[in-house]
């Protein structure tokens, strides 16, 4: 027969065990929330509006696509029926989104529907899907504007070969019209792209890598060629470039916030063994008899 004081200490060991391991869940919520908390904040993974002027001309292949940075919008003046490319970088562990505002001609010069659209390829020009977004949309003879948005797939740090899941490196934003008609092909129009990632954190790490992440080179001139070459008539060869990174590198395979998942499983499921343990330590003995009884 248990005395009272071996019954209230028992009870205060069950009380310390579930405080102990209420503050462990706590102190892990805290760590695994605090990082993708703050990435939601804008000046986490974009830049402040009007902190960099973006470009204002669009390349018109995939070679010659315009870089931006994520948070950074690029303009171009352009005629409808031209395809415009940029292209922007994002890592594992993101989900990138693509906005686009197409600012059309005045109404006299137009008398009919426009449909325009923007399309994302990754490095290796594989068409990426979009999850939800407006990807193709019409514009009336008497709209002054179309927006066009694409929020993609979370980018995943490795896949099967045949997968067609986003992976880390460049991205290609196409916008053009995709049905107008032929005598209204040519007319002057605006456009805006503003390509934004979110970080997502370790719940969407895979746990392969890439070798090297999907960015292409492209071939520009090298800086300061006039023409002129070496003097003997030809030009100097192009030279390759990377079509942009992230500004602290790529993280693919790097430390990530599944670590954290990881540690604090083995954490609880060690406070857990101690505190079952405590729980039945001592069953099994034979209940002290008081002389007499």
């Amino acid at each position: 027969m248990r005395t009272p004081s071996r019954r209230a200490h028992g009870v205060r060991r069950a009380l310390t065990g579930a405080l102990l391991t209420g503050a462990l869940l706590a102190g892990l919520t805290l760590l695994t929330t605090g990082a993708p908390a703050f990435a939601d904040d804008p000046s986490a993974g974009a830049s402040p509006a009007g902190e960099e002027a973006g470009p204002t001309e669009a390349g018109t292949t995939f070679r010659t696509a315009t870089a931006l940075k994520p948070g950074q919008t690029g303009t171009a003046q352009a005629s409808a029926g031209d395809y415009l490319y940029w292209v922007f970088p994002a890592d594992a562990g993101q989900r990138p989104t693509v906005e686009a505002t197409v600012k059309l001609p005045e109404n006299a010069a137009r008398r009919s529907t426009s449909t325009w659209q923007i399309d994302v390829y990754d490095g290796l020009r594989r068409r990426q899907a979009c999850m939800y977004g407006h990807q193709t949309r019409k514009a009336a003879p008497d709209a002054a504007a179309v927006e066009l948005s694409c929020v993609l797939r979370p980018v995943r740090a490795w896949s099967e070969p045949w997968a067609n899941d986003p992976l880390p490196g460049s991205y290609y934003v196409r916008l053009t019209v995709v049905d107008l008609p032929a005598d209204e092909l040519g007319l002057p129009v605006g456009a805006e792209v503003r390509p934004a990632v979110k970080e997502l954190g370790g719940a969407h790490d895979g746990d392969g890598t890439l070798s090297e992440p999907l960015v292409p080179g492209v071939s520009v001139a090298s800086a300061g060629d006039d023409g002129a070459g070496d003097g003997t008539g030809a030009s100097a060869a192009p030279r390759t470039i990377a079509s942009g990174e992230p500004e602290g590198g790529w993280a693919s395979g790097r430390w990530t916030d599944r670590w954290l998942w990881t540690v604090g499983g083995g954490v609880l499921a060690a406070v857990a063994a101690v505190f079952g343990y405590s729980l039945t330590r001592g069953r099994g003995r034979p209940a002290h008899v008081p002389p007499g009884a």
